[in-house]
């Protein structure tokens, strides 16, 4: 065994063997080789390779044909396919080479350790040539004297080797240098090419795999030939108005060969072409009349030639040339319809006659004017009238009738045939039946079935539907064997009104409506809904149709979707020719959102939302509440008035009693000569039932309560008292004291309240102050069922006529300013006095006697007649004893002068009843 550095010399030695065999004088040679040395391989094929080791490597590296190890591209080669021919040769076979891949390479593992490369090879994998097929040629003739040929050929598959391709041609005694194609492999042109000779013509493919001929091809040149196109082709007019006669060069002379040509020809701005028949152009010429042309018309044209007698290429088309034929006369006349307009007056028709013009072929020239004819073939007196128009529409304004209207088109040639209208007076003939459309090919197809009758053609009209502006009629006639047409022109997503009428030789049948869309799709946008009517359970919605150019299509149905806040939303389908709905079963005071989806064949849209709230309380709630309440409270109010009405006196009693007119009052002329005489032996009769006793009045201060004690204060007490209790049952007073202002009543507390207005009755008292029987005069109050007060300017001149004696008396009567004690009208006639002299109830047995001066009436300033007063007085006094009895009370006082009488009113006291009025 080596050691480890022999081992390194050895690797050495190898790679130098491999890598630079020339690198010394004994390492010319590689420690091995491999044959076959880069072979070429069929693919598919078999294939061994042997790795032959030199001897020189076997001993100085004990290197042995196990130790081999083959690889393909860097891919070790399984062992299976390797075999060890004897200890220096290897080899290793492939079955099939479609995997072998380059380059293939013979390693060595020395000891195990170090893989060194021995030899490698290049190994090509490809196929053999097939054999050429479908070999032709053709020759292009480039001049008038040049020509050469070019043959062509099917290589066949792909080799993956280098394959070479040669044109080999020779005549039967000459043999010509074969052509060798430049970049191709399946064509080569010969340029030297001699007519009326066959030649012999083969194409032969070799490669390293193989060589593969293709079968020969036999040929004069003369016989494939493709000559040039002929050259300045002109076109020029003829004498018929449907003839054009074209010239044209060739480039062959008919001695080197005859030749045939090919005329085509179409309208300026059609694509399809027509041809002049083959046989018309078989024989060698140098022009061609063409014939059956339209007039007025201008044709493209083109020409072509090959050899006469068919054999050999047709040329190329030569360059168009154009031509137009001359002017004929119009060959029919323009198609004519009519609109009538009886808006005006039924009787009186604007009839707007409108044709179109002709087409270019029928026309046969520029139409210069149209003479229109119209004759009455109602009154056959009626003059013909005849219009010269240069335009395609004439408007007449004609009376109700039958006409017949002429239209003929003229040019500078001649005038066309007539065009026949016949406007009847009325549509009276059978109309066409089952009218349909159907879109066909992007066109819109109307459909009808004929009538009964023998119809002559049919008028078809259309217009496009529009909301903001009017119908522009568009119109086609057709034959009366045609029972359907495809109009032309119509638009998408387009609402057309499509007519149709038929025309009979003796009159029109009225027409026949559908509306058409050639495609449809879904509205532009939804309807907007909104409420006419709220109420408690339903709610009435309305909306507006879409317009024609928002609906995109016919409007099958419209559905509404209404839903509470919180609820499911319910759906409604409703016709779509309605525009008004009713939503029922609502809730009441309810929240609703509502919108609403329009729909066509080809999809919906929805509008906006829509919120509405339903009513509290539904029609005829509230008033079936009001109208029994207004009624109740008219019956309560109507009852409450005729009880008022009833009870008028009574109400008029306590709210409006009766006041009297203190300017009639006779009060004053009251003055008893005598006094009323009484029985006073007994006190049970000192008051009796209905009976008036004689009143004294003590005046005292009104401001001075302290001389006085509580003995000589109970009268007074009393007083108060029965005041009270006697409210109410004083006839005329009310509930008012004895005693009270014109403007304010004397309170009856002692610490002076604040007065009251005295809305109620005012008493008023007259006072007088002449002494009975030279006695001294006392201070008498008399009290008045009025309730106005006494004004100052109601006394009587008199008054003031008492001399010194008159203000002291006028203060008497009322004191107007006297302080927060005379305020308040409930306060009792007495509020403040001084002296009362001691009395008991047992002193009362006298009447106090009132004489009233008879010399002296005026004291008071009252100007009264003495008999008056006393008739006053007597008249009060029955009045104030008719229903309670009158109890005086008498207090002795000295007397006062009039000046010192003190300023308050002192009443007296009336023991059963109230106050006695004097």
């Amino acid at each position: 065994m080596f050691s480890r550095w022999s081992w390194v010399a050895c690797g050495f030695y190898l790679v130098l063997n491999i890598c630079y065999p020339d690198a010394s004088g004994g390492l010319v040679q590689s420690c091995g080789h491999i044959i076959p040395e880069s072979p070429v391989l069929a693919l598919g094929s078999n294939f061994t390779a042997l790795c032959i080791l030199n001897e020189s490597c076997l001993d100085f590296g004990n290197i042995y044909a196990s130790q081999i190890i083959w690889k393909v591209k860097n891919r070790v080669i399984p062992k299976e396919q390797y075999r060890e021919i004897n200890r220096t040769v290897s080899s290793v076979t492939f079955n099939d080479t479609s995997s072998l891949a380059t380059p293939l390479t013979c390693n060595i593992l020395a000891d195990g350790h170090i893989e060194q490369n021995i030899y490698g090879i290049t190994v090509t994998v490809g196929l053999a040539p097939e054999k050429p097929k479908n070999l032709s040629c053709i020759v292009h003739q480039m001049s008038e004297f040049t020509y050469v040929m070019t043959c062509t050929w099917n290589p066949g598959r792909h080799t993956f080797l280098d394959t070479q391709f040669r044109l080999r041609y020779r005549w039967p005694e000459e043999v010509f240098p074969d052509c060798i194609p430049k970049d191709v492999n399946n064509s080569c042109t010969i340029t030297d090419t001699q007519f009326f000779v066959n030649t012999e013509i083969w194409v032969e493919a070799t490669n390293a795999l193989g060589k593969a001929e293709s079968d020969p091809l036999v040929v004069d040149p003369v016989d494939i030939v493709k000559p040039l196109s002929p050259q300045n082709v002109s076109v020029s007019s003829g004498v018929l108005p449907t003839v054009l006669k074209l010239s044209w060069e060739n480039w062959i002379s008919d001695a080197v060969m005859t030749l045939k040509f090919n005329i085509r020809y179409r309208i300026v701005g059609d694509t399809n072409w027509m041809e002049v028949p083959s046989e018309d152009t078989a024989s060698p010429r140098t022009s061609f009349s063409v014939q059956g042309l339209r007039p007025y018309t201008e044709y493209v044209f083109s020409i072509r030639c090959m050899k006469e007698d068919g054999m050999g290429y047709w040329s190329d088309w030569s360059e168009e040339k154009t031509g137009i034929t001359t002017e004929d006369q119009p060959s029919k006349g323009p198609p004519i319809w009519r609109i009538i307009d009886k808006s005006r007056s039924p009787a009186c028709w604007t009839v707007h006659l409108i044709w179109k013009a002709l087409k270019p072929f029928e026309a046969n020239g520029v139409i210069l004017q149209y003479e229109v004819t119209v004759r009455d073939k109602s009154s056959l007196s009626a003059p013909v009238k005849k219009y010269n128009v240069t335009s395609t529409n004439h408007t007449l304004q004609l009376p109700e009738g039958t006409y017949e209207v002429t239209l003929i088109a003229r040019n500078s040639v001649g005038a066309s045939p007539p065009s026949v209208l016949l406007i009847p007076a009325s549509n009276s003939k059978a109309p066409v039946k089952n009218l349909r459309t159907l879109p066909k090919h992007d066109k819109l197809w109307v459909g009808w079935t004929a009538p009964n009758g023998y119809v002559l053609k049919y008028v078809i009209e259309w217009c496009l539907v529009s909301s903001s502006s009017d119908c522009v009629i568009e119109w086609q006639i057709a034959l009366g064997d045609v029972q359907g047409v495809e109009l032309k022109g119509i638009k998408p997503f387009k609402c057309y009104l499509i007519t149709v009428y038929p025309l009979y030789a003796d009159g029109q049948g009225s027409g026949q409506s559908v509306k058409a869309y050639l495609k449809q799709d879904r509205p532009s946008k939804g309807p907007t809904v909104q409420t006419k009517k709220v109420g408690k359970a339903e709610a009435v919605l309305t909306w507006n149709h879409l317009t024609v150019e928002e609906q995109n299509g016919f409007i099958r149905n419209y559905t509404i979707l209404y839903k509470t806040i919180d609820g499911n939303e319910t759906v409604v389908t409703v016709d779509p020719s309605k525009t008004e709905y009713t939503l029922s079963s609502l809730t009441s005071d309810t929240l609703y959102t509502v919108r609403m989806m329009a729909s066509t064949d080809n999809g919906s849209r929805t509008g906006p939302d829509f919120t509405f709230t339903t009513q509290k309380f539904g029609k005829g709630e509230i008033e079936a509440i009001v109208v029994p309440v207004c009624l109740a409270f008219l019956l309560i109010v109507l009852l409450g008035v005729l009880f008022c009405f009833n009870k008028r006196d009574l109400i008029k009693k306590h709210i409006w009693p009766i006041v009297p007119d203190p300017s009639k009052s006779n009060i004053a002329q009251w003055s008893p000569q005598v006094p009323a005489k009484h029985n006073f032996n007994s006190k049970d009769q000192m008051y009796p039932e209905g009976s008036f006793t004689d009143v004294s009045v003590v005046e005292i201060e009104a401001d001075d309560k302290k001389s006085f004690s509580e003995q000589d204060l109970k009268p007074f007490d009393l007083l108060k008292k029965e005041k009270t209790t006697s409210e109410g049952h004083s006839s005329g007073i009310g509930g008012s004291s004895c005693m009270s202002s014109p403007r304010q009543s004397v309170s009856d507390s002692d610490e002076g309240e604040t007065t009251q207005n005295t809305s109620s009755t005012v008493q008023y008292s007259t006072v007088v102050l002449n002494g009975y029987r030279d006695q001294t005069p006392v201070q008498v109050f008399s009290r008045s069922e009025s309730t106005q007060p006494l004004l100052d300017s109601e006394e009587r001149p008199e008054d003031h006529a008492g001399g010194a004696d008159s203000p002291a008396q006028r203060q008497q009567y009322f004191r107007q300013n006297g302080g927060q004690d005379e305020i308040n009208t409930d306060r009792p006639c007495f509020e403040r006095t001084k002296q009362i002299t001691h009395a008991n109830e047992g002193d009362l047995v006298g009447f106090v006697q009132l004489q009233i001066s008879g010399q002296s009436s005026q004291p008071l300033g009252l100007g009264m007649e003495k008999n008056a007063q006393e008739a006053a007085l007597s008249n009060v006094l029955q009045t104030c004893t008719e229903g309670q009895t009158v109890r005086p009370e008498t207090v002795e006082e000295n007397p006062l002068s009039v000046d010192e009488m003190p300023k308050s009113y002192l009443p007296q006291t009336v023991r059963q009843g109230g106050y006695m009025p004097q």
